[in-house]
């Protein structure tokens, strides 16, 4: 049995809308007028892990669910590639009429944002991507410190799952991405897996995960994606993140010396969920 919707999720649901990109649905939370800010999610959850920030930000906020995960189309038999979903943000962003934006990310959103990076960089972007904000995601995969709920997810065949993966299960497997100094808010953990649960999203887990696996394959390409881009890049991290772990931010400054490092003492791996408010303050520091 899914775990019910909190109202608040409800109330997300019913604020966006739905747009149909190369038959497939996907579901938009778009508020508020002036320069765009588009958030993009991580895995395994969606974009209503903003929820709490996005009245904060500033101008328009363009939230989405890519295809498989929270609201949108979860067919067995699309492509979950980071590439499509690229593909999908790029084709959203078009019908909603998005000339131009700064992107912000969470943990695989930030892989999908290296790939658009690496899109703009050579001219290949359907909009003009001005900055990007990236918030704790394993922006170099072979730093990150995968969970034993990872790593037993991406043992399993790359398929959709023929049953539900079990509530208690799900739940081990997300506290294993809070710490005992950055422990999980109130109430978010069950968020987290009513939004993974509907629509079968649980079943999906075994092919959605794959992106590890394309992360590793592709590191080179997205770290220049970075590496190149014209525009600023800032890191906003939790200090206490068990898997992106903080490392990867002085790598990037390494590799990248314009790049702005934020970190976020006793925060983990969820920033927009752990401290919404000061998460949003960064975010309008760093957009200016």
């Amino acid at each position: 049995m899914s775990t019910r919707l909190p109202e608040s999720a409800r109330i997300w649901r019913q604020e966006g809308r739905t747009i149909d990109v190369d038959g497939r649905s996907v579901f938009v939370h778009d508020t508020g007028e002036g320069p765009v800010i588009v958030v993009i999610h991580g895995f395994p959850s969606c974009s209503y892990d903003w929820a709490a920030v996005v009245p904060l930000l500033p101008g328009r906020v363009v939230a989405l669910d890519l295809p498989g995960y929270g609201f949108s189309d979860k067919s067995p038999d699309a492509s979950y590639s980071l590439f499509a979903q690229a593909d999908v943000v790029d084709a959203v962003l078009g019908e909603l009429g998005v000339d131009r934006c700064s992107i912000v990310a969470h943990d695989m959103g930030d892989t999908v944002t290296a790939e658009l990076a690496c899109r703009a960089n050579s001219g290949e972007l359907g909009f003009v991507l001005d900055a990007i904000v990236l918030t704790n995601g394993s922006v170099f995969i072979d730093m990150a410190q995968l969970t034993r709920g990872q790593q037993l997810t991406l043992r399993l065949p790359a398929r959709r799952s023929m049953f539900s993966m079990p509530t208690p299960l799900l739940r081990r497997s997300l506290l294993e991405s809070f710490t005992r100094t950055a422990p999980p808010p109130a109430g978010a953990i069950g968020g987290l897996i009513a939004l993974i649960q509907y629509g079968g999203g649980d079943r999906l887990l075994p092919l959605l995960i794959r992106y590890i696996e394309e992360r590793r394959a592709h590191q080179d390409r997205w770290t220049a994606g970075f590496v190149d881009f014209a525009g600023p890049i800032t890191l906003i991290w939790g200090v206490e993140d068990p898997i992106a772990v903080i490392a990867m931010t002085e790598r990037m400054a390494e590799l990248r010396s314009t790049t702005t490092v934020v970190r976020l003492a006793g925060i983990g791996h969820w920033p927009s969920l752990e401290c919404p408010d000061r998460l949003a303050g960064e975010i309008r520091t760093a957009l200016g």
